[in-house]
């Protein structure tokens, strides 16, 4: 251990430890900014400036390492000044729109300033940058960007795909794909992870609200809203409540006191997606062990982040994909149908919106193959945040509220649907119900849960034996399935890369475009928890593990709707209604 004193205090570090996390494992807090512990280390704000004796210069604690005998000072009078006269300049190029701003109020940089005892600005203010671009699923705002780079960071070195970068030098400064083009004119996927690092307004969702809000005061539209399973773990963070705390029946309460017609369950269309999905892996693997034409491995669909990425990256695979469209687009499509015809309304007064950890899910909303009969099967996406901000705007005591239940017939569900918010979950969720179709018992791990691919590492695999099969399924007596689960695009690739080279092992794979799955979506509440992944993961478990039915096969309400309406999974109408295809996109942009 390394010897070193820090404001007159005297500690150890390991040899490698930045003085910035020196500091913080002995309780002394040095103000930051671009730093972002566990994602982004570039010392490019020099907020965490600190003085070391017999330095020349200030030294950025998030980038100089602990020396033996090192000498400290975090809040010495130059420290103080520099900061100070750092922060003023960056305000000096920085927009001041501050109370209409999207992040008033959570803002890092303004944080800071309260921080720093900022109360005023002594720089004239240059001309900030106007440009705002706005893509289906993204807004960037470049006169709030501070050229931190987290995004540059979040993009590359965690996705993998590397659409931003800082372009130009000095004062020309700004962080954009090649050549500055607009995000929709760049390979990007609208995973919106860059969404969560940002520190300020300059990245965001595109705004929805609006337009929900509008829907809602027009007297001839019935909305319905449906909220995705990661949904219920988080958006209690923005009402105070800890991370990782479920508010499932509160939050079906606030919906339903926004003034929404119909609320509606995801999770219901989850089931239904597993029934579909399912069937089609079960006759995929079927073909192909009866020596016909089939394509494997077969790839979820789940993602819109994912399914624009390998549409842009690696178009030769997109016959791996899954046709199901993912669950809130199944239950826009059947409302607009089944639900439509049910109550005798007409699909084209009828407003879907969805609710989503998601970014991508605006993006996947505009796409013109998400149409069926003539109207788009979901009209608007609002996110995890875009809820919470419309509850407090509602003037709604959401902590007060009582539990709801959704409505019928699209609010019943199961714990299989519950974990599709966790990566794995798509993938434990499927074989509940394909390996019960082929054996006629439940999966052999302790309470239904697929031990290998529960957790959350980048790549997860597992083997299943089929033994004892039934009659029907003869040609899967002693068939060993390989799965393989992924979340975030870095992972995808390295699996989308063994099935170029033809060395893929796997007959079943499960993308998800963001890092742990929905839990972490590029639209859900921004945390500083270090443990949050973990605690919305356990809270995902813990609502699949409280349900009385666990496997999508069992839910009443599916097994209603094929009975009365779709026929049976895999259907010709089932195809219509829940099925898509996708596009070759490496020339878009190129």
């Amino acid at each position: 251990m390394i010897q070193l004193t820090i404001n007159n205090k005297k500690i150890s570090a390991a040899p490698g430890t930045t003085i910035l996390e020196a500091a913080k494992q002995n309780g002394i807090n040095i103000p930051s900014l671009c730093y972002l512990e566990g994602v982004h280390q570039f010392g490019s704000c020099r907020i965490c400036s600190v003085e070391v004796e017999g330095a020349r210069t200030l030294q950025v604690a998030c980038m100089a390492e602990v020396r033996e005998g090192m000498v400290v000072h975090t809040h010495s009078k130059k420290v103080l000044k520099t900061r100070k006269v750092l922060y003023e300049l960056m305000l000096s190029d920085h927009s001041k729109n501050c109370l209409s701003c999207s992040r008033n109020q959570s803002c890092e940089l303004q944080q800071l300033g309260e921080t720093l005892v900022v109360t005023e600005n002594r720089f004239k203010t240059c001309s900030a940058r106007e440009d705002i671009d706005i893509s289906p699923s993204i807004t960037r705002d470049l006169s709030k960007c501070i050229l931190c780079r987290r995004c540059v960071t979040a993009c590359k070195e965690i996705q993998g795909v590397g659409i931003l970068e800082a372009q130009n030098r000095g004062f020309d400064t700004v962080i954009a794909p090649a050549m500055e083009r607009s995000i929709n004119d760049a390979k990007c996927s609208f995973c919106g992870q860059c969404t969560v690092v940002c520190p300020v307004g300059a990245l965001k969702e595109t705004d929805h609200i609006t337009r929900v809000w509008e829907a809602l005061n027009d007297p001839d539209k019935r909305v319905v809203m449906q909220p995705a399973p990661a949904v219920r773990v988080a958006l209690g963070e923005m009402f105070g409540y800890p991370v990782g705390t479920s508010v499932t029946g509160k939050m079906a309460a606030a919906i339903r006191a926004l003034g929404v017609d119909d609320v509606f369950d995801t999770d219901w269309s989850a089931d239904l997606t597993i029934m579909e999905e399912g069937t089609e892996f079960l006759h995929r693997a079927m073909d192909v062990l009866s020596g016909k034409k089939a394509v494997l491995p077969l790839i979820t669909s789940c993602s819109p982040g994912w399914i624009k990425y390998i549409e842009s990256y690696f178009p030769q695979l997109l016959p791996h994909l899954s046709t199901c469209k993912s669950p809130h687009m199944m239950l826009g499509a059947l409302a607009k149908s089944y639900y439509a015809e049910t109550i005798n309304v007409d699909p084209k007064n009828m407003y879907n919106v969805s609710v989503m950890p998601c970014t991508a899910k605006k993006f996947e909303a505009s796409r013109e193959e998400m149409v069926n009969r003539g109207v788009p099967n979901v009209d608007a996406v609002l996110t995890t945040r875009e809820l919470g901000q419309m509850i407090k705007q509602a003037g709604i005591d959401f902590c007060s509220l009582e539990d709801e239940k959704f409505d019928d017939p699209m609010g019943q569900s199961t714990g299989a649907a519950d974990i599709f918010g966790v990566t794995g979950g798509v993938m434990e969720a499927a074989l509940r119900t394909v390996y019960v179709i082929i054996t006629g018992r439940e999966l052999p791990f302790d309470g239904l849960h697929v031990a290998p691919i529960v957790g959350l590492e980048q790549i997860k695999d597992a083997t299943i034996k089929l033994e004892n099969v039934l009659p029907d399924y003869k040609m899967f007596e002693g068939f060993e399935v390989k799965i393989a689960v992924t979340s975030g695009l870095a992972g995808a690739k390295i699996l989308m890369d063994q099935i170029v080279a033809g060395t893929s092992p796997y007959h079943f794979i499960e993308v998800m475009g963001c890092p742990s799955g929905c839990i972490c979506g590029g639209g859900q509440p921004r945390s500083d928890d270090p443990d949050v992944r973990m605690k919305r993961l356990k809270a995902i478990y813990t609502e699949d593990e409280s349900r009385s039915l666990r496997q999508s096969h069992l839910n009443p309400s599916i097994t209603a709707i094929y009975r009365d309406y779709l026929g049976k999974p895999g259907g010709h109408l089932s195809h219509e209604l829940l099925h898509t295809h996708y596009f070759d996109r490496s020339m878009e942009n190129a």
